[in-house]
């Protein structure tokens, strides 16, 4: 037996203004997206956005639906949209806000799995990292790709 470890790195930040100005101006778009989130049974409100390769940012909220599961993640409502409205852009980088109480979470929040496997497919069909930034009240997250949320990635392209 041989025993391995994986290790992930990540940039940790006390404020967006401490970003590039364009990773600046996709937390800023998250944020904003928080305003489309429909949450009436968890009141836990997240925004997402996905910048493209040629700069354009698109936004999502959460959508959540009395038929659970039928509501879907922000994360996932912001790459389909991406996606279905530019196909032929791919997306390289998305931030991820979450707000409970009327406030911004003080920490980052991660996006589950699901999401998790649909940032790692477009990162696939693109064949280049996508970064994915956490966005939190006290402190901002930011991975270098989705491996570093997503470990051994299932790609079955």
């Amino acid at each position: 037996m041989v025993r391995k470890e994986i290790r992930i790195g990540y940039e940790e930040y006390a404020s967006a203004g401490e970003m590039s100005p364009e990773d600046h101006a996709l937390c800023q778009a998250a944020v904003e997206a928080l305003e489309g989130s429909y949450a009436p049974y968890s009141h836990f409100h997240v925004g997402a956005a996905v910048r493209l390769s040629d700069g354009t940012v698109v936004k999502g909220a959460n959508q959540e639906n009395a038929a659970y599961p039928s509501g879907l993640c922000a994360e996932r409502t912001a790459m389909f949209a991406a996606g279905a409205a530019y196909p032929g852009l791919d997306i390289v980088s998305i931030a991820v806000v979450a707000r409970q109480d009327g406030r911004i979470c003080s920490d980052p929040v991660a996006p589950c799995g699901a999401c998790r496997q649909v940032m790692a497919q477009y990162q696939t069909k693109s064949g280049k990292p996508m970064s994915v930034i956490l966005v939190g009240a006290d402190r901002i997250m930011k991975f270098a790709r989705v491996d570093d949320i997503l470990p051994l990635i299932f790609d079955n392209i």
